[in-house]
């Protein structure tokens, strides 16, 4: 199921290119909107411990995943 994220701290494109860049070979195809605010970043989401993997990559990367 595609699932979307809000995030705190995305601020630009850099941003986005290494979340994109850090975690596609994990979790695939991922799309970060910076029209948003906060930005979101979508991505296909199989089950909960996928889920819970990629709110855990997005922290390590410094970005807080900040709803489900």
């Amino acid at each position: 199921m595609n699932k979307t994220f809000k995030a705190k701290n995305i601020s630009c494109g850099g941003c986005a290119s290494l979340i994109i860049n850090s975690l596609k070979d994990d979790f695939g195809i991922i799309d970060v909107n910076l029209d948003t605010e906060p930005k979101e970043v979508s991505l296909e989401i199989i089950h909960d411990k996928q889920e819970v993997n990629f709110k855990a990559a997005m922290l390590d990367l410094g970005f807080e995943v900040i709803n489900d």
